[in-house]
């Protein structure tokens, strides 16, 4: 027969009732922790560093939609479906709650922050988060972030084309938002119906022209040269439009120049307008105050009345004539046309003749 180890068999037992009695003495805590309340509330909400669009007092009332957490037991508490009824509130990204030894509940809150504020050709307005995800307008508290408008669609869901411009507003926003400059300089950013960016500064009268949302590093490197060297030279109020998409260029409009060609334009328009016009004939109207007839609207030709021509007054010649004696005769010439000579002759006689000098013999 072997000898047995009991020194090594009692060790072993002594760890095997040591295992079962730090369960049962788990169990009964346990059972004991669910048979208490809950004591308090405590929550902690991060992710928003400037703008609190949720406080504790929303995170309570979510809490208690399904009655008062405070006194109630806390195996009654189902933890997971209270974090999921928070987290529908849009502003909360993230909900996590536990109970701590003196059966305080534990609620952690990451809250969603805004980079952009979008509004629709249709009148909306939204807020817009990292993600992309739409947020409501707040009556709490508006938030200093860059502002898009002219976006063509307020649908909750978006065609491909709108999807991938509501990207770029997201891309443009996140950029914004992380220079100091931008965010103190940029007023607006204006959305064209080519899904092009059009940015409106607070200091200047000027349009700056960001085409889509690709390269914006180079883009405002290229936007900060400019003005670094055009508001020292020029002026800030000089240009009217500096176009900044394409490469290793500025474009800069003067001032002045667009309203020049806007205003050429028109005038075409409204001279090919004037010259589609059809002349209005002329209308002989009848007496009275009768409306015209079919046959009385017949149009009538206009009788240019013919000039009077008035006669030609005659103005007298006067002749001088020399004689052999060195006498002048003065007498007017004789408006009687010879028959002989005939109207050719009386015409001839009409003209005015330099008089020729007849000089006498000398002796």
């Amino acid at each position: 027969m072997r000898n047995i180890n009991w020194k090594k068999r009692l060790l072993q037992a002594f760890w095997i009732l040591a295992g079962i009695g730090t369960v049962v003495l788990m169990g009964a805590a346990m059972q004991q922790k669910n048979r208490k309340t809950c004591t308090d509330i405590r929550i902690d909400i991060s992710g928003a560093e400037e703008h609190m669009f949720i406080d504790e007092k929303d995170i309570l009332q979510l809490l208690n939609t399904g009655g008062k957490v405070i006194g109630t037991t806390v195996r009654t508490l189902n933890l997971r479906s209270m974090e999921t009824g928070v987290e529908r509130n849009p502003w909360v990204r993230n909900a996590e709650m536990y109970f701590d030894n003196q059966q305080v509940l534990q609620v952690h809150i990451e809250e969603r922050e805004p980079i952009a504020r979008v509004f629709t050709i249709q009148g909306e307005s939204f807020y817009l988060d990292s993600a992309g995800m739409r947020l409501p307008l707040s009556d709490k508290i508006s938030a200093r972030v860059p502002m898009f408008t002219g976006f063509p669609s307020g649908k909750a869901i978006l065609s491909k084309p709108d999807s991938m411009l509501l990207r770029d507003v997201v891309k443009l926003g996140k950029y914004i938002q992380s220079d100091s400059f931008l965010m103190a300089q940029v007023s607006q950013i204006d959305i064209t119906p080519q899904a092009t960016f059009e940015m409106i500064p607070l200091v200047g009268d000027h349009v700056v022209a960001l085409g889509n949302a690709d390269n914006l590093d180079r883009k405002f490197d290229r936007l900060y040269t400019f003005y670094k060297q055009a508001w020292l030279q020029k002026g800030v109020n000089y240009y009217e439009k500096l176009d900044v998409q394409f490469d290793n260029q500025v474009v800069a409009i003067r001032k002045g120049t667009a309203k020049a060609r806007m205003d050429s334009l028109a005038a075409s328009k409204i001279m090919e307008a004037v010259m589609m016009v059809p002349d209005i004939a002329a209308v002989e109207m009848p007496a009275g105050n009768t409306p015209l007839s079919k046959k009385d609207s017949v149009t009538q030709p206009v009788v240019k009345p013919e000039k009077v021509k008035e006669p030609v007054k005659e103005n007298k010649t006067v002749k001088t004539i020399t004689n052999n004696n060195n006498k002048r005769n003065t007498n007017p010439l004789s408006k009687k046309v010879d028959s002989k000579k005939g109207v050719g002759t009386a015409t001839k006689e009409k003209e005015t003749k330099q008089p020729k000098a007849v000089m006498g013999k000398r002796n």
